[in-house]
């Protein structure tokens, strides 16, 4: 709030000026040192640089898988990586990107609406002759897709789509599927021409051929998880580490693991040249175990159970009798080695 002079000080500072004592440009007021920020509302900012940031981060994790995946997949060399992120209007995108080109319209399950992944011509027509065998040139003329080379690409894509979801599960558990495959990028009008995108660029090289793919993500699509593009929230997921979808995977793979399952009547250390000399019909005596005491259910190195033994039809067996606790097994694994020492 400004400070309002009163009269005496009013009159104090014309006494000053008139005298000379003070020049006026000394009552100058003060300069607002704020800086201010330029803002655009025809192409407002809906992301900001933590969360942009954060996208970068979860596509280099793409590029790297896709760039093993391609190189697999096409036996060449390639090598994929994020060249930028960046805002702009879905109509800045469409004007940036040839025709004819690669466009293929991705459902962006679960989330609402859909995405493109655009790919440079030079970098189709090079997958599809490294595919048919050639070398991987591709060629000069561009031309609209063929049937046969746009079911080639569609097989591609959808092994990028797999690398996609991989690289966004620490954020949700998304579900990329290939919608349909343009040539024109005036047909695809996923969002109006105003709409707020984020532009993913990668730069691709396939063998010697160089060119771009553009991964371009709606606002109105991502908004829903918009708060997860965090580092915070990226890297606390990371640390989190399995999640329950893993655990359950986990669980199904080791129940069918083999384990042995030894039930142990008792211990005792005898020399070598004794265990030589042993004949059908020789009595062992076992230290620190009676008659009517239950035998240790072992489970791998463990002792988990107390048995007793017995017979179903014509087999050996043992009835469970008791869990061991932890605290139980360790009381057991003390007497036994106890027991070894006194012998």
């Amino acid at each position: 709030m400004t400070e309002v002079l009163s009269q005496e000080e009013i009159d104090q500072l014309l006494t000053a000026i008139n005298a000379g004592d003070a020049e006026p440009e000394a009552f100058k007021p003060a300069t607002d040192t704020r800086k201010i920020k330029i803002y655009d509302f025809k192409r407002p900012d809906k992301f900001s640089k933590e969360q942009i940031r954060t996208v970068s981060i979860m596509h280099e994790t793409f590029a790297r898988l896709t760039t093993t995946s391609l190189s697999a997949n096409l036996r060449s060399m390639v090598h994929v990586h994020v060249a930028s992120v960046d805002q702009l209007t879905y109509e800045e995108f469409i004007r940036s990107i040839p025709t004819p080109t690669t466009l293929a319209i991705i459902n962006m399950d679960p989330l609402k609406g859909n995405a493109i992944l655009e790919i440079d011509p030079a970098v189709t027509f090079s997958i599809i002759d490294r595919l048919f065998g050639g070398t991987g040139e591709g060629t000069k003329v561009q031309h609209e897709l063929t049937d046969i080379e746009q079911s080639v690409m569609e097989g591609i894509i959808v092994r990028i789509l797999g690398n996609m979801r991989e690289a966004w599960a620490t954020v949700i558990d998304l579900r990329p599927r290939l919608g349909q495959i343009d040539t024109n990028p005036q047909f695809a009008q996923i969002v109006p021409p105003t709409e707020m995108v984020v532009l993913v660029t990668l730069e691709t090289k396939v063998g010697e051929v160089e060119g771009m793919m553009n991964f371009c993500i709606p606002y109105l699509t991502i908004e829903p998880i918009i708060g997860k593009l965090s580092a915070q929230y990226w890297y606390s997921s990371v640390r989190r580490g399995t999640t329950t979808e893993n655990l359950n995977i986990l669980k199904e793979k080791l129940s069918s693991v083999d384990v042995n399952v030894v039930a142990e009547v008792g211990k005792i250390q005898i020399p070598v040249r004794d265990v030589l000399s042993l004949r059908v019909g020789d009595v062992i005596r076992l230290y620190n175990v009676r008659v009517g005491d239950p035998m240790t259910l072992n489970v791998g190195n463990k002792k988990k159970f107390l048995c007793r033994p017995g017979v179903i039809g014509k087999k050996m067996a043992v009835q469970i009798v008791k869990k061991l606790a932890e605290l139980e097994q360790e009381e057991f694994e003390e007497l036994a080695s106890e027991g070894e020492e006194n012998i």
